[in-house]
């Protein structure tokens, strides 16, 4: 019996195509190498135009959750207010790290399936003063997307001074953002949006941030210090230890492609294909978590049809073998649904096959749906694409 491939469908990692498979073994060179060199600040500085921002970006070896870390040590101090704006499991990882920081935290939870509003916010800073907000754009156990541009906007015209940290984690490269919405730290991975393997932590800091950092003398932080990285992001060839060569090209490679599909096409591609990746899987009796109004473009999460009698587990590890690695629900959503991820590279014959798969593994775990119901859905929606 010929062994199915799986398409891997997860929030993150997301598939790698080819071409950047193909950066990824290249020979590698020695870190002082002159094309290197080049292609690093290239892939920085192209970094900085594509999300609009007046600051500094950085490319460094290590995960989200780093770069979560790097974010809120470099424009904080301890015994300052932060205020962390959470709808999901992601968005709570804030409180530890900024804990740990030494800050004091005020926490502002949104109902998971739901997210806060500006106006709650506004609410939550008018009371005493804060240095710093966290906003977690998609957060990937819920599937939401958070208002961001509307929060950037309310706190340009009520709160200027305080700082706007986004975790792009899950939306960076497919859920729209752009530095110039007031946003002061933003920071990602390349496992994501981005198409590439794991292994890079990206990070951009308006040059509000970067004065910030400045401010505040030595920081206990080392590796992730913006003062140690600022020269090496503008002179690759400064680099005090040895980079990620390899990561380094795969990543400009996924940007090459996200700049020859333009990144705005890109935004949009995310919002329509989700929509219509939902709606067929809503046709086979699923539904998601997130209400229309806040569905994330990057990922959803799909609750099992009621009286459907399916098991979480023997449904996913049936989904497997049929083709497709999906990813169980966290927390308070575990056991009642599945997490597929919709982003990156993802073309119309992964969409294809994700629904394909799912429909064979309903039938096989008891569940009767209509074969080729959810992928009539699909298709129709796929041929204006």
């Amino acid at each position: 019996m010929i062994k199915t491939p799986k398409l891997l469908m997860i929030p993150g990692p997301t598939p790698v195509v080819r071409s950047i498979q193909d950066q990824m073994a290249r020979e590698t060179v020695a870190f002082g190498d002159a094309g290197f060199i080049a292609d690093f600040k290239g892939l920085v500085l192209d970094l900085k135009a594509m999300w609009r921002c007046d600051g500094e970006a950085f490319v460094v070896a290590g995960t989200g959750t780093m770069a979560m870390e790097m974010a809120v040590a470099n424009v904080t101090k301890c015994g300052e207010n932060i205020l962390i704006c959470s709808h999901g499991f992601f968005g709570d990882r804030f409180i530890d790290i900024c804990t740990r920081k030494g800050l004091k935290t005020d926490v502002l939870k949104a109902a998971w399936g739901t997210v806060y509003t500006p106006e709650q916010i506004d609410a939550e800073l008018s009371k005493k003063k804060y240095s710093a907000i966290t906003v977690t754009h998609v957060d990937t156990a819920t599937g939401v997307i958070a208002p961001i541009k509307a929060i950037g906007d309310m706190l340009k015209k009520r709160h200027p001074d305080v700082l706007f940290i986004v975790d792009a984690v899950a939306a960076a490269g497919g859920a729209e953002s752009w530095m110039d919405w007031g946003i002061d730290v933003l920071f990602s991975c390349s496992q994501k949006a981005f198409g590439v393997a794991p292994g890079l932590a990206i990070l951009w800091a308006s040059k509000r941030a970067v004065e910030k950092r400045k401010s505040l003398g030595t920081i206990p932080e080392s590796y992730f210090d913006f003062e140690r990285w600022i020269p090496i992001m503008n002179d690759p060839s400064k680099y005090w230890g040895t980079p990620a060569i390899n990561m380094i090209w795969a990543l400009k490679e996924g940007v090459r492609l996200i700049k020859e599909e333009g990144l705005e096409e890109r935004y949009e591609r995310h919002v329509r294909q989700a929509a219509i990746f939902v709606s067929a899987m809503e046709a086979l009796g699923f539904k998601t978590a997130a209400s229309k109004d806040n569905r994330a473009p990057t990922l959803s999460i799909f609750f099992y049809p009621e009286g459907s009698g399916i098991d979480d587990a023997a449904f996913r590890a049936k989904l497997a073998e049929e083709g497709v690695q999906s990813a169980g629900c966290l927390a308070e959503y575990a056991g009642k649904g599945f997490r597929l991820g919709h982003m990156g590279n993802i073309d119309k014959h992964v969409l294809v096959g994700t629904i394909a798969s799912v429909e064979r593994a309903c039938v096989k775990c008891g569940y009767k749906v209509e074969l080729g119901k959810g992928l009539g859905v699909l298709q129709a929606g796929l041929v204006g694409e």
